[in-house]
């Protein structure tokens, strides 16, 4: 697909699959104790392991990875589930996002023994961690008590750097490294916005055929911060 669109036209989105296998993995300081863990499986501490971190921050990357050495099967636990308890007995699991829907507590707890019974593992990712999810059955909080619980801190302006770089790259961007420092910079200190930063890039360079400058990032990070941002480059 041409990256230029004729003057005027409105560029589609036809997607860019972010690249997300253990090479792509952006190894910082902030991942390390959860990547120790994925390179220590299956001598984990404890059979059950919550990643914990906010929006953006490199949970479902992390996840993929896992699953794929481990052979992890997705599971939810909105309701009970014979097809969940079936697979956790048999191999390793895996419950993303668990803090972003009302999960079914009774359905978690026998998830967990049958983990526990079976000898295998479970993944979860939360923004939140464990103690924060309002778990009003005792059993099912014991449970979590026993779980390790790792967290995933606010990236540094080196890690944010690295990422906007990867995610260019993912749209066969190389951007002017100047570009990428006056973003780290300014811009909301996540992974989320990183996306939403270089995807914004992208469109507003391919609807205006220009390249990604300073003046363009300037004027994107004014638009992300409701204008509170100066956009003078001088």
């Amino acid at each position: 697909m041409p990256r230029s669109p004729r003057p005027g036209q409105i560029p589609l989105d036809f997607g860019h699959e972010p690249a997300a296998s253990r090479e792509d993995l952006i190894v910082s300081d902030r991942l390390s104790a959860v990547i120790g863990l994925i390179d220590r499986w299956p001598d984990w501490p404890s059979p059950v392991v919550v990643v914990a971190g906010p929006t953006g921050s490199g949970k479902s990357h992390l996840a993929s990875v896992w699953a794929e050495q481990s052979g992890a099967v997705s599971v939810s636990v909105d309701h009970p589930d014979g097809n969940a308890l079936a697979a956790a007995a048999a191999g390793p699991v895996l419950v993303e996002d668990l803090d972003r829907s009302s999960f079914d507590e009774t359905a978690l707890f026998h998830l967990i023994n049958t983990v526990r019974e079976s000898g295998t593992t479970l993944m979860m990712t939360s923004r939140l961690w464990p103690a924060a999810w309002n778990v009003t059955l005792p059993d099912l909080a014991s449970r979590l008590k026993a779980a390790t619980t790792v967290e995933i801190g606010e990236p540094d302006d080196e890690l944010l750097a690295q990422v906007l770089v990867k995610l260019f790259a993912d749209r066969q961007i190389v951007p002017d490294e100047r570009v990428v420092s006056y973003l780290v910079s300014r811009m909301e200190r996540s992974l989320e916005a990183a996306s939403r930063l270089v995807a914004r890039l992208d469109g507003l360079a391919l609807a205006r055929q220009s390249k990604i400058t300073r003046q363009l990032a300037a004027e994107v990070i004014s638009e992300f911060d409701g204008g509170g941002i100066d956009a003078d480059l001088s």
